[in-house]
Formats: structure tokens, C-alpha cells, sequence
């Protein structure tokens, strides 16, 4: 027997009765539901799962199902809906009664996220960019094209000594060609960025790069536009989720604006591992038009500095070829040695990012941006954090706190803490607070947070309560600045019956792994949030 809504094929519930049953047969001992959570779209589709077994340890044993039938029911549901992508989720009981459930995520308004769901109420909307107020730069540019085709030139002699042949590369790009790529890019290249396209447009021939770019792949111009276009725009959905508030100085401070994206920086190389190096055309104060910096996938927290311009860039190049200090490995150059560390200031790392379990480091490094303390096994001491007058990400995680009142003259951005003792009076006024994930304790005697003193933290816009005590949750309308909200299932329903949900909303999430996809779909719809096309079936 089928029960739900919208017009559905009966194979595809056969499907889902088959996979349903193969569940309940292989469940352990005592289990009261399985739920499977899948998501499906033309990449293909991935599984998990848990059978619930009250009493035991987490959430009980894996769930296990077939990938040929999971391929079928999603397929069965594209068929039925039109849907390209899409999460789907199937509740199996001990009764006999199965529950499948379905959306089409492919506008991202709703999605699974780790323990719970999250809607995207404006899609447009994008957190301010911290380095977007910095001092900007005034000198003019370093490089110079005469300077950058000599060094170029000499560095693929040299590279051709090495080699025992010449690279090969693709035609050079023509003036208009260069144009019409500014104007798709919104800005100018680098002169001497400008005149190596000159020379040729990258490095790529016969489908494959030539890793000139200190082994990274020169692209052409083409292809620098289309990664421009995929990275350039700040992602404010990954700050939120990943609590990546912070973006820190590059190395050396106050070069780079501290900016996980900008339209300014222009990448024309790539490590093919989703990686960059661009130029900078918006450089920090000390910085310089045209400098050369590191973007991408392992830079979220900000770019690293790599030189101060394309000219300077090939020169090391070259120099490094004439001192021997590279590798060969087939038809790939790797440039070694001390001297070629990117990172030109030589300032060591992990003064400023640092981990640590139990406690803060005793010493602080003076250049200390970001701290997550683990697994700390009493109350974290947070008075030494006055050494550290550049932090901007703090993290306990695992641990707990009494006393935030070391913070308060501290430019924290981004606090991640369990507050034993409620009291949140030391964040009154702090300008810089952007990001905040508070929970209480776990134990029933946890003080419940006052959130009155947030009323007065003029730059929060991201908030997670989902793990604590809060005395009065209506306080939250009073943000006007707030754009992203973590709660439980609990808490939003408290919050809905009061009308207090805060106005400004950009991305909420229900912070729950235990709520069915039934009960998110109908947390959206209160959001405002169309659900109306999901697809809800009891099979028997």
C-alpha cells in the first residue's frame, strides 16, 4: 500500500519497500528505526545512515544499502519530479511501516549539513568582507614588462638546458584578445603580466600544461576568466557553516587584504589541486598593485604573499634554475631549496595558527591569530590570551570556560565556547565579534545564557545556540545585523511561537540530527520557504 503526495510510479516504490525491507532484516537486536539519509544528482550519490537501538552507545550499528537500488529509486524520483538533485530519506521500523521523504535540492534553499538542515532564505545576500575596510595601497607596481619577457626568456633557457629541449607553447594572445578578457574581468592586467600573454597564451598544449609557473600550470586567458568568475566572489555560506569568520593577515601583515575571495585578485596559474596564484590589484597598505599572491582551496583563512610582482616571480625563477636548486621528474621542474619558500617574510606558521588539548599554550606567541584549545579537562584559564593582542579566531572545543572577561579588549572575530556560569557581559560592545557558537554545559545544573549583553555587539551576524541553555531565545529579534542562526528543533519551535524569528535572515539551520526530513520540510515551509513539491510516501 502506498500513502503520500504527488503523482508517483509504483516501481519506485517497490524500490523503496525492497531497500526498506533489506534494512529491517539486517537490523540488530532491539532496534525501534533505521533512518537513511541519501543524496543523489548527476555526479552520483552518496549513503548513510543508523539503526536506533535505545541504550546503546551512539546511534547504533551503520545502515547498509544496496548502491544499484539507491540508483534506482533516485532515479525513479527524477523520472517522477524532474529533479536533477535531491536528498532523500528513508525511515524503516521494526512495524513494518517504511517512510520515504524527498526534495529537490537543486536550488540549495534546503539541504542537509551535518547534524541537521539548513535553508537558505536569501540566496543573494553576502557577509561583509573583513579586509574590504583596510587602508589600501598607494605604491605603484613593481613589476615591469621589459624586465618580466628578459626573466621569462632566461628562465625557459634555462629550463631547456635542464630539460634537454625546449617547451613547447601555444600561440601568443593578440592585443584584442587581451581586451576583450579585461573587459570580461572587470579589470586591467599587470603590464607585465599583459606582456608575457604576449609571448604566449599559458602554457597548455596538446591538452596538457607545462607547469612553468614554479610548477604550477599557466593559464591561458580564457581559462584565468573562468576561474576568476568560480573564485573571486566571497562565499559568505562557507563562513557560516565552517565558521571560517576569520580571514587572517598574509604573511607579511598588512600586503594582502584579509579576504578569503576578491574580484581583485586575478589567478592565472593552478596547481590543478584547486589552487591559484593570482595577482593582487587591490592590495593592503604596504602592498603593491600586481603583487603575486596564493589563492584557492587550502587558503580559506586568507592568501599567502608570494612575491612582489609576476617580474619578481620569474626572476627567482630563473634564479633558482642557474643555483641548481630544483628537482626533475620526467618533464616537470620542481624549484627547492630555503631560498625558494613562498612565504617571503620567513614568519613562522605556527606562531600564528596553533592547537593545542587541555590548555592555552603558557607561552603565547605575541603573533597568535587563531587558537583552538581540545579536550581541555577543567575550566580553560583564558587571562594568558592578553599576549596575544592579534587574535581573531578562538575555539574551545570540548573544553569550557568560566570568564570571557579576557576577551573584551582582544579583536576575537570568530568564539567558539561552552560558558560555564552564563555570564556574557564581557562581549558587551565588542566591535569585532562577527561569529559566535555558544553552548552551556551538559550537566542539568548548566546556568541558562542571558544573550542581553548581544543586543550591544553591533557586528554579529552569525550565531549558533544549538548546544546551549539560553534564558530568553525572544532576545534574538533585537539583532537587527544577524544573518545566520543555528538552533535546535526545540529552540525554533519556541522561537516561531513567540513571532520573534529576527527579520534579517540570510541562512538558518536546524540543528538536529535526529529530526526527520518530514519535520525540516515543515520548519522551512514556516520560514517561508516553498516545500510544497516534496514528496512524501508510507509504504506498508
Amino acid at each position: 500500500m502506498i500513502e503520500g503526495t504527488g503523482q508517483v510510479e509504483e516501481p519506485m516504490a517497490g524500490v523503496a519497500r525492497r531497500i526498506a525491507e533489506g534494512i529491517a532484516a539486517a537490523a540488530p537486536e532491539g532496534w525501534t528505526e533505521a533512518v537513511l539519509a541519501v543524496s543523489a544528482g548527476p555526479g552520483g550519490l552518496s549513503y548513510s545512515g543508523d539503526h536506533v537501538v535505545p541504550g546503546a552507545a551512539g546511534r547504533g550499528t551503520p545502515v547498509q544499502a544496496p548502491f544499484g537500488e539507491l540508483y534506482q529509486l533516485s532515479e525513479g524520483v527524477r523520472r517522477a519530479r524532474g529533479w536533477q538533485r535531491m536528498s532523500l530519506e528513508l525511515r524503516c521500523r521494526p512495524s513494518g511501516e517504511h517512510e520515504l521523504t524527498a526534495f529537490d535540492d537543486s536550488l540549495d534553499s534546503l539541504r542537509s549539513s551535518g547534524d541537521g538542515f539548513l535553508a537558505v532564505l536569501d540566496d543573494g545576500y553576502r557577509l561583509p568582507v573583513p579586509g574590504a575596510d583596510q587602508e589600501p595601497g598607494t605604491a605603484a607596481p613593481a613589476g615591469d614588462p621589459a624586465l618580466a619577457v628578459a626573466h621569462f626568456r632566461t628562465y625557459l633557457e634555462r629550463r631547456a638546458a635542464v630539460l634537454g629541449r625546449p617547451d613547447q607553447l601555444p600561440p601568443a594572445a593578440s592585443d584584442a584578445g587581451i581586451e576583450a578578457v579585461e573587459r570580461r574581468l572587470g579589470h586591467a592586467l599587470p603590464a607585465d603580466l599583459r606582456a608575457l600573454y604576449r609571448i604566449a597564451d599559458g602554457d597548455r598544449v596538446d591538452g596538457r600544461h607545462g607547469h612553468l609557473v614554479g610548477g604550477y600550470g599557466w593559464l591561458s586567458l580564457a581559462g584565468a576568466a573562468a576561474v576568476h568568475e568560480r573564485v573571486s566572489a566571497p562565499d559568505w555560506f562557507g563562513w557560516s557553516l565552517g565558521w571560517n569568520a576569520v580571514v587572517l593577515d598574509a604573511d607579511p601583515p598588512q600586503t594582502v587584504r584579509r579576504c578569503g575571495a576578491h574580484p581583485a585578485w586575478l589567478p592565472f596559474a593552478t596547481g590543478g589541486d584547486g589552487n591559484y596564484l593570482a595577482v593582487d590589484l587591490a592590495p593592503a597598505r604596504d602592498g603593491r598593485p600586481g603583487q603575486v599572491i596564493r589563492i584557492g582551496r587550502d587558503h580559506d583563512e586568507g592568501p599567502q604573499y608570494v612575491a612582489e610582482s609576476v617580474t619578481a616571480l620569474f626572476r627567482r625563477y630563473s634564479d633558482q634554475l642557474a643555483a641548481g636548486a630544483y628537482e626533475v621528474d620526467e618533464d616537470w621542474i620542481g624549484l627547492t631549496g630555503e631560498a625558494f619558500r613562498e612565504e617571503a617574510s620567513g614568519t613562522d606558521r605556527a606562531s600564528v595558527r596553533r592547537e593545542v588539548i587541555g590548555a592555552v599554550p603558557d607561552p603565547v606567541p605575541p603573533q597568535l591569530q587563531a587558537l583552538h584549545v581540545n579536550d581541555a579537562a577543567g575550566s580553560v584559564d583564558l587571562s594568558p590570551l592578553a599576549a596575544a593582542p592579534l587574535l581573531r579566531r578562538l575555539h574551545l572545543n570540548r573544553s569550557v570556560t568560566a570568564d570571557l572577561t579576557p576577551l573584551r579588549e582582544l579583536p576575537v572575530e570568530s568564539l567558539r565556547v561552552t560558558l560555564a556560569g552564563g555570564d556574557l557581559t564581557p562581549l558587551a560592545g565588542h566591535r569585532e565579534l562577527r561569529a559566535l557558537e555558544l553552548a552551556t554545559p551538559a550537566d542539568g545544573d548548566a546556568v541558562p545564557l542571558d544573550l542581553a549583553a548581544l543586543r550591544t555587539v553591533p557586528n554579529l551576524r552569525a550565531l549558533d545556540l544549538s548546544g546551549a541553555a539560553v534564558r530568553d531565545l525572544t532576545v534574538l529579534a533585537d539583532l537587527p545585523e544577524l544573518r545566520y542562526l543555528a538552533l535546535d528543533g526545540r529552540q525554533w519551535a519556541r522561537l516561531s511561537a513567540a513571532d520573534r524569528i529576527p527579520a534579517g535572515l540570510a541562512a538558518v539551520r536546524l540543528a538536529d540530527r535526529a529530526a526527520p526530513m518530514a519535520d525540516a520540510l515543515a520548519w522551512a515551509a514556516g520560514l517561508g520557504l516553498d516545500t510544497g513539491g516534496a514528496l512524501r510516501l508510507r509504504l506498508r
